[in-house]
């Protein structure tokens, strides 16, 4: 298998399995889990189980995270903490797949963001694709939806969106020489140890059952959601990612990881019977066309997958 292959069916096996998490996540929130006990759990064990794979790319240059703390904390507390801790709020008061869309609008954030620090017009392709997206959250959240709309779970599901327009601004910061696995096992630990301080003072809820779950019309036990949830949509989905990710440059990987929406809009039908309204549909393709358009823009300048950072191919959700 050629490395472009290998690095593909790597990317979508990342995407696949970060596209698990909010299917198996949201019946431990409905037993009475609260979305910051699910975020420490989850982060904690993936941290755990990263570490020694995270030891090897290291090779005893120790220094190195003392070199990177800035971007190890970054990436610990924002996209590790209070994303997840977001999206998972989110998802326990909306459907998973409106969730993640309104997150995916991040590169939309960034794009806004640009143009009000440097009051330069932006490119037409990314004029085009944001608003695409726009016009996309409009059909996802709009009028069009069947039943209220949780107005503090899309708030939620926005603070998602910030923190990960946030991951971006930290993969980009420069190399300091820590390994991306490195990174993401230092990250989730810092992250999970964050969010239970937290909660040990009062501030984030804490709170977990551990009887059984309602999962796929079964009872299963409470640890096999959350062990799908902290080994396949963390663990491994960041480890492939990264090896994607090294295969077929960030650009090429990011597309790939476009389709984790798709998969857990598919997972939260397929498991939990969430299924979107067909404008919501309309919605979801406009907003991943949308996006697609900036990142096309945005990466026009690479020219090979050596000269690109790397991250992982899917966004942590």
């Amino acid at each position: 298998m050629s490395r472009a292959s290998s690095g593909l069916l790597l990317a979508i096996t990342s995407t696949i399995t970060f596209a698990l998490s909010g299917a198996f996540v949201k019946p431990l929130l409905e037993s009475g889990w609260t979305p910051g006990s699910a975020v420490i759990a989850r982060v904690l064990i993936a941290g755990v189980v990263l570490s020694p794979f995270a030891a090897v790319a290291l090779r005893g240059r120790w220094r190195t995270i003392w070199t990177g703390r800035r971007r190890i904390i970054g990436f610990g507390l924002i996209p590790v903490a209070a994303t997840q801790l977001a999206y998972f709020a989110a998802i326990a008061r909306i459907p998973i797949g409106m969730a993640l869309l309104i997150e995916y609008l991040a590169p939309v954030l960034l794009v806004l963001l640009a143009w009000a620090r440097t009051r330069s017009v932006p490119p037409a392709v990314v004029i085009v694709g944001s608003v695409l997206a726009l016009g996309g959250l409009v059909l996802v959240i709009g009028p069009g939806v069947a039943g209220p709309i949780d107005l503090l779970g899309v708030l939620f599901a926005a603070t998602a969106a910030i923190g990960l327009a946030a991951y971006f601004l930290i993969a980009a910061m420069p190399d300091d020489g820590v390994p991306p696995v490195a990174l993401a096992a230092s990250g989730l630990l810092l992250g999970g140890v964050a969010l239970l301080a937290l909660g040990l003072v009062g501030i984030v809820p804490l709170g977990a059952t551990f009887g059984t779950v309602d999962l796929l019309g079964a009872t299963v036990a409470w640890w096999i959601p959350l062990g799908v949830v902290a080994l396949l949509a963390t663990a491994v989905a960041y480890a492939t990612g990264i090896a994607a990710t090294t295969r077929l440059g960030s650009r090429l990987a990011s597309f790939v990881g476009l389709l984790e929406v798709a998969f857990a809009a598919l997972f939260a039908w397929i498991l939990l019977g969430e299924a979107l309204s067909p404008l919501q549909l309309l919605g979801g393709v406009l907003i991943i066309a949308g996006i697609a358009f900036v990142r096309a823009e945005r990466g026009a300048d690479a020219v090979s997958p050596e000269s690109e950072r790397v991250t992982t191919s899917a966004e942590p959700a």
